[in-house]
């Protein structure tokens, strides 16, 4: 059957969208690319988070909380239909501060966001030392830890689940997904889009560019110019402890496993994403600074992965002008954005149009014009 709608990009992102168009009846096809693309889920840390985010961006902060606050009833009616666990829990979140100043700091940062929204009372406190061990019980921290913030929204997920979620529910949903399908090339074809593979063709009315960072070639093909550059992040993980942390936190998080996750990177390195001992030993360093007992625990593994990131780290989502029915959406932060993917975005494709709340994130604002 001739989809309606092609996905390129079968990671969080295109996963998410895909899924939520399967759900408005409409034919998606999911195109995933092969194990040799720079996949951004390798870097993923998992958190669904809201502090700190939007600075300098009000649309990004509301898009953030937005999505956030449909995250329950999106994890519920996706375990329901896929049979995974996500594993999210919503019980507030961690940044930790070193020495005064860097108490300080944190607290005129989340200040200067807080402003910037202007209504309501702040969804996050400053915790001090005494009560950010009353928080953490069975943590000791370290003599330099002067205290944390605390985003009451925040939380986390398992991420490789949530992938596999996606991709089942899909299914369930009757849309289709292929692996190690990479598009070559895109060919404007009349009203439709021809999408032509390694030996095969495809044409859709509409398509998706979530293909990461190989979507800039493909959505140039379709009259869309959009900036993207990698960034590399490493993360370790230690082996499975005893549960101690009962909160996510900002670069250090125990999973339900039982393992901790330390992280992570911002390396511009290109596009290596090999791991390297002297970013292990900078995560290993401050992680021991926050939790010293930590120094003790066996590191299991260390992997690295490219972001996605755009010149001012928002996301960009549009639709090219020059090509109807051509969009295009990219993020670094797929799951915290995946329950805003899976509905209201999804929504506005399959409806054929963004609406004007998404228009802070069209590619055009990085537009300079040229000096006469």
């Amino acid at each position: 059957m001739r989809p309606d709608i092609i996905v390129i990009g079968g990671g969080t992102v295109g996963a998410a969208i895909a899924y939520g168009l399967a759900r408005t009846r409409h034919q998606v096809l999911l195109l995933d690319g092969d194990d040799g693309d720079f996949r951004a889920a390798r870097a993923n840390f998992g958190l669904v988070w809201l502090q700190g985010k939007g600075l300098g961006m009000p649309a990004y902060q509301a898009l953030t909380r937005g999505s956030i606050a449909l995250w329950r009833g999106f994890r519920d009616e996706l375990e329901a239909e896929a049979g995974i666990e996500l594993c999210y829990e919503q019980n507030g979140g961690l940044a930790f501060c070193l020495g005064e100043a860097g108490f300080e700091k944190r607290r005129l940062e989340l200040l200067r966001l807080h402003n910037q929204g202007g209504e309501g009372e702040p969804d996050w406190e400053m915790l001090d030392r005494p009560a950010l061990e009353r928080l953490l019980p069975k943590v000791t921290l370290g003599p330099d830890v002067t205290g944390a913030s605390f985003g009451r929204h925040d939380g986390h997920a398992n991420p490789l689940r949530l992938l596999a979620a996606l991709h089942g529910a899909l299914a369930r949903h009757g849309g289709s997904l292929r692996h190690r399908a990479r598009v070559e090339r895109i060919e404007p074809a009349g009203r439709d889009f021809r999408l032509v593979l390694d030996g095969e063709t495809l044409v859709a009315p509409r398509i998706v560019i979530a293909a990461g960072l190989g979507s800039p070639a493909l959505a140039r093909q379709v009259g869309l110019e959009v900036p993207l550059h990698p960034e590399r992040g490493q993360v370790l993980v230690t082996e499975r402890l005893e549960p101690f942390l009962p909160l996510p936190a900002s670069g250090l998080r125990q999973t339900g496993e039982g393992t901790v996750m330390i992280g992570a990177t911002k390396e511009h390195t290109g596009f290596d994403a090999s791991t390297t001992a002297d970013a292990a030993a900078r995560l290993s360093r401050k992680t021991v600074e926050i939790v010293p007992a930590l120094a003790k625990a066996r590191l299991v593994r260390q992997w690295a992965g490219l972001r996605i990131m755009t010149p001012d780290g928002y996301p960009i989502y549009a639709q090219s002008q020059s090509h109807p029915g051509a969009f295009v959406a990219l993020c670094h932060s797929g799951v915290t954005l995946a329950a805003f993917h899976a509905e209201a975005l999804a929504g506005a494709i399959a409806a054929g149009i963004l609406p004007e709340s998404l228009s802070p994130f069209h590619q055009r604002r990085f537009d300079v014009p040229q000096a006469a």
